[in-house]
């Protein structure tokens, strides 16, 4: 096989893996509640150790990926990430699962840094747009993950049993994949040379954009479970599904997402998605019945899907900046968001209920719409 031809699909395959083993955690995230005999603040709380983790990860980020390469820093931190999964249940109690989520958090991160780091490096290298389309992998790797999930809910298969499976399965794919990526040289400047420093000026802009979308997007991934299940009294084979329908809708949109940036200015495309995700989800809110619910999560999934696309795509034509370099700080100003979202909604269903707390994801996805213009996403 072509060289480039494996480097794209070992690229493809970690973000396919990525989407797995955060889909997998997502799936049992009502797994998790009940055994640890917790509620939704706390979940929220552990939720948030996750948080503090990644942004722990992103100060370290750059710097580990300057000193080892993208390629490197992705086959430790994403076999580590999905070895985790297998202690998710394992705790011995929930000040031992705060821990396991904090660490969690950290090599969550920078993975998650490392293979946009990659792909940037990769559409560079190929003068074309490749970005779309490995988000789409993640996207269908997120579907996979929640599909064979809710299966091996319904089969009777152990969740415990389930976590230790995919946590083998994914690491030693990631391990794999690892094989062909980029050389160390290719990938450490587009890391910076020391430690996580804020976006200024557009990129900051930029990344508070991206931050506004993955909120929401990470509200979804870690409550929509537990939505359909608590809310709207779904079984949880079919509860897991959520995942899987916001998933794969996404994953479709951005397989599509490179034709529609050449088509449609920038601005228009990201407002007119933003929009569809706010009326999408105020659809999940306002119906009782499962399958409706299921189709406003695929709605919600195709409005947000080109958001980081768009805005990763813009952050590379930021004047003076090196479009690699740009891409890893909006993506890290960006995961602070994706991994802020969850336990905001955590405190504000305990306060009121998840239903009043996810409309959080509307009005982000309006202020989205609303900011559409500004940022250099035009």
């Amino acid at each position: 096989m072509n060289v480039s031809i494996r480097m794209r699909w070992a690229a493809r395959a970690q973000f396919f893996c990525s989407g797995f083993v955060f889909a997998t955690w997502g799936v049992h995230i009502p797994t998790v509640k009940s055994h640890y005999g917790i509620d939704e603040a706390q979940l929220g709380l552990a939720m948030l150790a996750a948080g503090c983790g990644a942004l722990l990860g992103l100060t370290q980020a750059s710097r580990w990926i300057g000193r080892h390469g993208a390629g490197h820093t992705t086959m430790v931190c994403g076999t580590v990430y999905a070895l985790l999964l297998a202690g998710l249940l394992a705790m011995p109690g929930f000040a031992a699962l705060l821990a396991l989520l904090a660490v969690f958090g950290v090599v969550t991160s920078v993975f998650d840094v490392a293979i946009n780091t990659e792909a940037a490096q990769l559409e560079l290298r190929e003068g074309r747009p490749l970005m779309s389309g490995m988000h789409g992998m993640f996207s269908l790797g997120g579907m996979v993950g929640a599909v064979t999930g809710s299966a091996a809910l319904a089969a009777g298969l152990r969740p415990h049993w389930h976590l230790l499976l995919v946590a083998v399965l994914m690491a030693c794919a990631v391990l794999l994949a690892a094989r062909s990526m980029l050389p160390r040289a290719a990938t450490a400047f587009a890391a910076g040379d020391g430690g996580f420093r804020l976006p200024r000026g557009t990129l900051a802009l930029l990344g508070l954009l991206a931050a506004l979308g993955l909120i929401a997007e990470g509200a979804i991934y870690d409550w929509s479970v537990l939505y359909m299940r608590q809310e709207i009294g779904s079984p949880h084979q079919q509860a897991a599904l959520a995942y899987a329908s916001f998933s794969a809708a996404m994953a479709l949109a951005r397989f599509g997402g490179d034709a529609m940036r050449a088509r449609f200015a920038p601005a228009l495309l990201l407002r007119s998605s933003a929009l569809l995700a706010a009326a999408s989800m105020t659809l999940v809110l306002l119906t009782d019945i499962p399958w409706l619910a299921l189709a406003g999560f695929a709605g919600v999934g195709i409005g947000f899907a080109n958001v980081v696309p768009i805005l990763f795509a813009a952050s590379a034509r930021v004047p003076g900046v090196e479009p690699a370099r740009g891409i890893a700080a909006v993506s890290a100003a960006a995961y602070l968001g994706f991994m802020a979202g969850p336990p905001v909604i955590g405190f504000l269903a305990q306060a009121s209920s998840l239903t009043h707390a996810l409309y959080l994801v509307v009005a982000f996805a309006i202020a989205l719409a609303a900011s559409a213009r500004y940022g250099g996403a035009d």
